[in-house]
């Protein structure tokens, strides 16, 4: 348990890694330098090109990956493994096809303890909360079909409520959106929108739609290319509620401009680093 609320929630402290030993002996980093300092209940976002560790960020926040260097604490406690407090989502829901809605929800609360251990007994209960939170997302009549007879955002909507069902402080969403239509994706913004709201866990969404990072967080890092680092920070100040209307004004497309902005030089220097290197000489 943290010792404070001012305590960050999430504290990475010149946390770099290499994926294996040689790439370590090497200096061949995935990611460097990472500090950061995440408040309680704060929902940010991170974004940047494609292979920059953004994945690998998670991995680490999660705990399912330890820093070669640096510290990593959340909720004020060192990360030493995989975390309880957390749930997850991605772009594949990854729904079991032989099990129901309402039974795909219920499988964290099957696997994660203390829940694991009062499943049996408690699985009327645990029932009831799971077809709450599937009626809170638009799922009610819904939750005894199989995931074959789901649309893919209905599918994604059990994923994030599967993530949610064990009441975790943090949720950490990578592209959870990315493979829907821009208007289930909208719909879905605006779900996660009132979920956070209500239970104002801790979010991390790693996203390549920069409208759905301005749209949903109170802040955006921009990552750079392999090795990863946090190069830019951007405090979202847009009043909350915030509503789907605002996507349409200047204020948030001036915003979304910026951060395509900062990308876009990313690229470019990567694109000019790639040029400068010797190619490789045939053998």
């Amino acid at each position: 348990m943290a010792e404070t609320d001012n305590a960050p929630f999430v504290d990475f402290q010149d946390v770099w890694l290499a994926y294996n030993e040689e790439l370590l002996r090497a200096n061949h980093f995935a990611v460097e330098a990472i500090d950061l300092k995440v408040k309680r209940g704060e929902f940010i976002a991170i974004v940047g090109p494609s292979g920059c560790g953004k994945s690998t960020f998670m991995k680490l926040t999660t705990g399912l990956r330890m820093p070669s260097m640096g510290k990593i604490r959340i909720d004020g406690e060192p990360v030493t493994g995989p975390l309880k407090i957390s749930g997850m989502a991605f772009q594949a829901p990854s729904l079991l096809p032989w099990r129901t809605t309402v039974d795909n929800v219920l499988l964290p609360l099957e696997i994660v303890e203390p829940y694991r251990s009062t499943f049996k007994a408690k699985r009327k209960e645990y029932v009831e909360r799971a077809r709450k939170l599937l009626q809170k997302v638009g799922l009610g009549g819904y939750e005894d079909k199989f995931p074959w007879q789901l649309s893919g955002g209905m599918q994604q909507r059990a994923s994030i409520c599967r993530a949610l069902i064990h009441e975790p402080k943090m949720l950490l969403l990578d592209e959870p959106f990315g493979a829907l239509d821009a208007f289930t994706r909208e719909e879905l913004w605006c779900i996660l929108r009132d979920l956070w709201t209500e239970q104002q866990f801790n979010v991390i969404l790693v996203t390549h739609d920069l409208r759905e990072s301005v749209f949903l967080a109170d802040t955006v890092y921009v990552m750079s290319k392999s090795p990863g680092r946090f190069v830019v920070k951007r405090e979202i100040e847009l009043p909350r509620p915030r509503e789907l209307e605002l996507t349409y004004t200047k204020e948030f497309t001036d915003i979304v401009l910026e951060l395509r902005g900062h990308i876009g030089a990313i690229r470019s220097n990567a694109i000019a680093d790639a040029a400068k290197a010797p190619a490789a000489i045939p053998q």
